[in-house]
């Protein structure tokens, strides 16, 4: 079975660009453009991976990551932000978090780390 990944931004042209990306690679992908839509996503679909963005509407994305936690949800995250260098400490404590991503990546990066991670 595809594994899945789920790409959660606020801003489509992430979103676009990471599943045109990852489909090619013949991953399965969800798109969310915030946190409650990502919490719902999870909900209805089996996900290996979430990518998702810190700062988010409605839902932030640490919201997201905590709510998880709460609930012994088992997946990979890669956290996404503009500000890697000011999140704090404790996001590096989250054992689900595999990476942390400074906006801009570079593509052929992530796309590595993602078929690394997915490998195993």
């Amino acid at each position: 079975m595809r594994q899945t990944i789920l790409v959660v931004d606020d801003e489509i042209g992430i979103r676009l660009l990471l599943e045109d990306l990852l489909e090619a690679d013949g991953y399965k992908v969800y798109t969310a453009e915030n946190g409650k839509e990502a919490l719902e996503m999870i909900g209805t679909h089996p996900i290996d991976l979430m990518m998702i963005d810190y700062k988010l509407p409605i839902i932030d994305g640490i919201e997201v990551i905590k709510q998880l936690e709460k609930d012994k949800k088992e997946l990979m995250i890669m956290l996404m932000s503009g500000l890697a260098e000011n999140l704090p400490d404790e996001i590096y404590k989250i054992p689900n978090i595999k990476k942390v991503l400074s906006k801009p990546f570079d593509v052929m990066e992530v796309r590595k780390y993602i078929n690394e991670l997915l490998a195993d």
